[in-house]
């Protein structure tokens, strides 16, 4: 990805793409499937100021973050969609 950086408190997410496939073998048409809901930071933004004081972001690049099914902007930056959110839309984040 080129030198992109998100403003503010927003975040740029590489989702993780849909199972293709169901647990019983099935092929899920495009038109079934649903918009993923997880994906992997790979742009922060400096964090935000509030109450005249500067707070910083709680997720890093490389974390696997869970976000709301309808949250963010989609955007295609050097062919590579990303969803661009911002951290209060973000769910929790994923833990091994």
């Amino acid at each position: 990805m080129s030198t992109f950086k998100p403003l503010g408190d927003r975040v740029a997410i590489r989702p993780i793409p849909a199972d293709e496939q169901t647990a019983g073998g099935l092929f899920i048409p495009d038109t079934a499937k649903e918009k993923p809901q997880q994906g992997t930071v790979v742009a922060v933004g400096p964090g935000r100021t509030e109450d005249g004081k500067h707070v910083e972001m709680s997720v890093h690049e490389g974390d696997r973050v869970l976000y709301g099914k309808y949250a963010g902007t989609d955007v295609v930056i050097d062919d590579e969609e990303l969803l661009i959110v911002k951290e209060s839309d973000l769910l929790g984040r994923l833990t091994d």
